[in-house]
Formats: structure tokens, C-alpha cells, sequence
């Protein structure tokens, strides 16, 4: 890389999640490629402050506007701007000095940062799947019209998107998702009602945030992929495949019209589809972890089971029905794992409220933002009422 080459300057979104951190880390290998401009969380206060003081960004945002004063006071005298709230978190993602958003921010509040900066034509590398899975429609609108980008991150979109690179859309036959079937691929499904959440976060191949890793146990992440891929790469639902494959070397195929099939592998390691969404088209040296070919045996696929999964079966049905069902999946799944997570329902409860919710689900073919923020507030109020409870 030469010294004349562009320094990209990167809004982050989730910079305090798991992805939002892994980025950081790639960021520290190419100090001379990328300036971090702005930085965006949640709630963490305390790590958003120690990343703004490592990597001095000009802005930082955090939308739990109760942690606003703590942050500025502990970066009083850096001249970092400070802002806070959900407003401010789509904002920043279209400031011109920003030619790259990375957008890591979990489940639907990922939606409008992403909407706002492809209306504004940023390049967008897109960790959220919930974006695309809500959003769709109104994303690939807005997209036609402002010129902007997407680079999937997600390891499973990012091996298709690699797999396609000089190749014609027209020519693939078939798109096929692994999923490493989490940590119940082989546990007796008698059992599964005495799941506990701390069984479900342990995850045999991946280390990610706690709402991903309760949907890899209930497969309906590989779901919510089925539905982005969709989106990201405009493959009918019944050419898209989901494969269990539980090395999780394969990261994902493409199966072409002439009976080839292109795969990316690699070990389970989230910086390297990172890195590539921030350097696409070109690839960079980097120290990850190499693939040990003297200790791989074997690669293993097997058809998911449905009674094991059937967030798996929700997801394409919600795919096939169209209009607002998804954005209904999405969020009667983020309630019902939250809840999971509060110890206030059970596992298989999971599956079983979205699959109720989204029976009872509006038809309506056209709609707009403010219908999509509608339905999920109503979807994830009905999750509480089937489950008994009580109002918040």
C-alpha cells in the first residue's frame, strides 16, 4: 500500500458490541488507511468513553440518553462532540466527512442509521441482518435512487458476495448458507424445554453478542440470513439453501448453472469478512488465522431438522407471505429472546409466540417506514400478552 493511497474515514454504529469491537481491531492494523470519525453505542458508556480516548474520534453518540452527562464529562477538554438519543444515531451516519458507515448495531434499531446513510450514498458495510429483514424493500429503494452501497459483513453473505465477484447473477443456480448448528445440533429434543439461557450462550464455534448466539440455537439467525440474502442478492427464496455444517470452515457456497460450485473458507473468525467489507475490492495483508490443513479431517453438512429448528420453517414462510410479515418475525423473535433471556419464558416458547404472532399478521403489500415502526411496536406487544406479561 503506498503512501498516497486514501485514508477512509468510518462512522461506526455498535462500536461497543462485538462486531463494532472486531472492527476496531482491524482498524489498529491499517492506522495509516482509516480515521474513525464517529462512534456510536447503546448503552455501554463506559467502553464508548475508553474507544473514544484510543482511536479520538470528532463525534461520539450514545442512544441511551440517561449516559449523555457521564460521557461528557469524562471527555471534557478532548474536543470530541458528544451526542445522544436515536436521532443522533441516524445523523451522524450521514455527515459528509464519512465515506463508510459500519453499521453493527443489533436487531431493528440498526434500521434508520442504515436508511438515513444509504438516502445519503455512503457505502455501508452491514452487519445488521435486521436491516434487510424489516427494511428490504425500502432499503433497495432508497438505494436506486441515492447510489449507495451495501458490503454484507455477516460471514455467511460475505463468503456468497466473495463466491460472486466476477461472476453473472444469471449464472447461479443455487445460494447455500452454513450454519454450524449450534450448541442443541445433537442434544435430545426431549429436552429442549429445560434449556436454560446460560446453555444457549454457549456457543461451540462463534463469539458474538447474546441476542445472535440465542438465534444460532434457535437457527432462526440462518432465517433472518435467508431473508437478506434475498434482499442483498435477488435469489428467489427456493434457490437459497441452508446446510448445517458444524466446523464452520465452509462459510458458504454458490451453486452455478453448469454443475460448479464456488465455496470461501476459512476458520471462524469475524475480522476477516470485516476487513473485507472495509477494503472491497481489494484485499489487504493481515496476521488472521490460517485454516491448519494438517489438522482438518473432515467437513460435515447435514439437512437441518426441522423439529429442532422451526424458526428455520418461520422464516421462509414469513419470506413467501411478503409485505410486513418479516419486519413481524423480526421483532415478535427480539421480544421473545429478550424475554428467554429474562427467564420469563422458555426456549421452545421462542418459536412458538413468533410462529403466533405472525399468524396473526396484517396483509398489506405496500407500505412505508412509519408502518414497518408500527408493526413491530404491535408485534412485540403481543409476544407480552400471549406470554402474560404485564405491560412495561
Amino acid at each position: 500500500m503506498a503512501s498516497e493511497d486514501p485514508v477512509h474515514h468510518l462512522c461506526i454504529l455498535g462500536s461497543t458490541g462485538s462486531i463494532g469491537r472486531q472492527t476496531l481491531e482491524v482498524i489498529r492494523l491499517f492506522p495509516e488507511r482509516f480515521r474513525v470519525h464517529v462512534l456510536a453505542a447503546g448503552s455501554n458508556a463506559e467502553l464508548l468513553i475508553a474507544q473514544a480516548k484510543a482511536f479520538w474520534p470528532e463525534v461520539v453518540v450514545i442512544r441511551d440518553e440517561v449516559r449523555v452527562p457521564e460521557v461528557r464529562r469524562e471527555l471534557a477538554g478532548t474536543g470530541i462532540q458528544v451526542y445522544g438519543g436515536e436521532k443522533a444515531l441516524a445523523e451522524v451516519a450521514t455527515f459528509p466527512e464519512v465515506d463508510m458507515v459500519v453499521a453493527a448495531v443489533v436487531g431493528f434499531a440498526g434500521l434508520l442509521p442504515v436508511m438515513e446513510a444509504v438516502r445519503a450514498g455512503k457505502r455501508v458495510a452491514l452487519a445488521n441482518k435486521e436491516t434487510l429483514v424489516v427494511g428490504g424493500a425500502l432499503i433497495r429503494q432508497e438505494m436506486e435512487r441515492s447510489g449507495a452501497e451495501l458490503i454484507p459483513v455477516d460471514s455467511e453473505h460475505s463468503a456468497i458476495f466473495q463466491c460472486l465477484v466476477g461472476e453473472q447473477i444469471d449464472d447461479v443456480e443455487q445460494l447455500i448458507l452454513t450454519a454450524s448448528g449450534g450448541p442443541f445440533r445433537t442434544r435430545p429434543l426431549e429436552t429442549f424445554s429445560a434449556i436454560t439461557p446460560e446453555e444457549a450462550l454457549c456457543h461451540p464455534n462463534w463469539s458474538m453478542g447474546a441476542k445472535i448466539t440465542i438465534d444460532s440455537a434457535t437457527m432462526m439467525n440462518k432465517g433472518l440470513e435467508v431473508i437478506e440474502a434475498y434482499w442483498l442478492f435477488g435469489m428467489k427464496p427456493e434457490r437459497i439453501q441452508v446446510l448445517i455444517h458444524p466446523q464452520s470452515i465452509i462459510h458458504s457456497m454458490v451453486a452455478f448453472m453448469d454443475g460448479s460450485v464456488k465455496a470461501q473458507l476459512g476458520v471462524p473468525d469475524m475480522r476477516v469478512p470485516i476487513q473485507y467489507a472495509l477494503t472491497y475490492p481489494e484485499r489487504w495483508p493481515a496476521e488472521h488465522p490460517r485454516i491448519d490443513w494438517q489438522t482438518l479431517r473432515k467437513l460435515e453438512f447435514e439437512e437441518p431438522d426441522p423439529r429442532r429448528f422451526p424458526s428455520l420453517r418461520l422464516a421462509y414462510e414469513a419470506l413467501a407471505q411478503g409485505g410486513l410479515a418479516p419486519a413481524v418475525l423480526n421483532a415478535a423473535n427480539e421480544e421473545a429472546v429478550f424475554r428467554f433471556l429474562q427467564r420469563q419464558i422458555g426456549f421452545m416458547d421462542i418459536p412458538r409466540l413468533v410462529e403466533e404472532v405472525l399468524a396473526e399478521t396484517p396483509q398489506q403489500t405496500t407500505f412505508s417506514l412509519s408502518d414497518v415502526q408500527h408493526v413491530d411496536a404491535w408485534a412485540r406487544k403481543r409476544v407480552r400478552e400471549l406470554s402474560g406479561i404485564p405491560a412495561d
